[in-house]
């Protein structure tokens, strides 16, 4: 599952973007953050993948400072192409090049390239731990291939590498995670089940993901669904809410900031909305890309916005980054099941299909009731 953010050019006059935008991008949330951080998550003392720090070779090591660089100009592009260059002058030997080679690589469809990565990763691997995450990384781009081009094989491939991973290093997790998701797509639902269920006995009972695997083990078949991100924030009430908690309850995901001038022409409508469904299973989360925290609250107060406020501080956000928003205003409608039905850059009608997907959330008796 992925949500890409498109920007149609009517929009751009009635959206705020950030200065520089970048082409819309896949992403598969979390685990594209996992894929990066994997190495100091599971790499012991003394293996190649904490040792490494970029490559050795000097001449690599301009080219690995020069895509550094590339990354801090928000440049993917040219970040990734300069990772690419710099491991092929270490030698093919730059285990921190070829981590970002995958990561960059998946959002960019550079499906050889990162599968090149993996394949080095593994011939750099020292310990089992290493062989681990390689096979781990390899099992993320098929499924992000998979997912993109919709073939069996690829999922097959993930399974078998995810299998791997776990073979070297059973306490993994995120390869439990893979791995279900492989087998789901490939409709051994029965198989998937057992993977999430064993995630779900290693992760805290408040992990974001841990919820959303309680839910597949209930109804794998949702791993098929284009489903929401995981995510859990606390609210500026001290509430906190969490997208797999509130199964069974619509959801609209508000992004938006005090600076944005379409945000504040859209205000009145999003106020409508939680006035006009106030009561129904609804909720509406308003998520603000601001940096100021004080002017925020302030504007919240003063406009009278009661619903649940949460602030992730920019397009570089967490729950940003999972939703891949790159315009604001921009909303996302999610089901009951928390599949995602809707989303819009800009201010939008989108009363029809709440009111349709509460009925659906009531069921039959009790919509006719309200």
């Amino acid at each position: 599952m992925h949500i890409a953010s498109y920007i149609p050019a009517p929009h751009l006059a009635s959206a705020c973007t950030p200065v520089r935008q970048e082409a819309a991008v896949r992403s598969t949330f979390p685990t594209l953050v996992l894929a990066c951080f994997l190495t100091s998550l599971l790499a012991p003392a003394g293996s190649a993948q904490e040792k490494s720090e970029g490559p050795t070779d000097p001449k690599a090591r301009k080219t690995y400072e020069k895509a550094l660089k590339y990354l801090h100009e928000h440049n993917t592009q040219s970040a990734f192409d300069e990772f690419k260059k710099a491991d092929k002058q270490d030698g093919g030997h730059c285990v921190d090049c070829q981590i970002k080679m995958i990561s960059y690589g998946v959002q960019l469809a550079e499906w050889k390239t990162a599968e090149l990565a993996a394949a080095e990763l593994l011939a750099e691997a020292k310990t089992d731990r290493d062989t681990a995450i390689a096979h781990y990384q390899s099992a993320f781009v098929l499924v992000e291939q998979g997912l993109q081009k919709r073939k069996d094989e690829l999922f097959t491939r993930a399974h078998e590498e995810s299998s791997k991973a776990l073979a070297a290093f059973a306490n993994f997790p995120d390869a439990l995670w893979l791995d279900g998701t492989a087998l789901a797509h490939l409709k051994q639902d029965d198989a998937a089940r057992s993977k999430f269920e064993q995630y779900v006995k290693m992760k805290p009972g408040d992990d974001p993901k841990r919820q959303r695997a309680l839910r597949y083990v209930n109804r794998p078949e949702l791993v098929r669904a284009k489903m929401a991100p995981p995510f859990a924030v606390t609210t500026t009430d001290g509430q906190s809410i969490s997208i797999d908690g509130l199964q069974g309850k619509v959801v609209l995901v508000d992004f938006w900031a005090t600076w944005c001038e379409p945000c504040r022409e859209a205000l009145p409508h999003i106020r409508d909305v939680a006035r006009k469904f106030q009561g129904q299973p609804l909720v509406i989360l308003s998520v603000s890309l601001d940096n100021d925290e004080q002017k925020w609250k302030e504007f919240v107060a003063k406009n009278q916005m009661t619903w649940p406020q949460y602030r992730d501080g920019g397009f570089a956000g967490p729950i940003a980054t999972m939703f891949a928003v790159r315009a604001i205003p921009h909303t996302f409608t999610i089901d009951a099941d928390g599949v995602l039905q809707e989303e819009h850059i800009g201010d939008a009608s989108i009363e029809g299909k709440l009111k349709k997907l509460i009925a659906r959330a009531l069921g039959p008796t009790e919509a006719l009731v309200k």
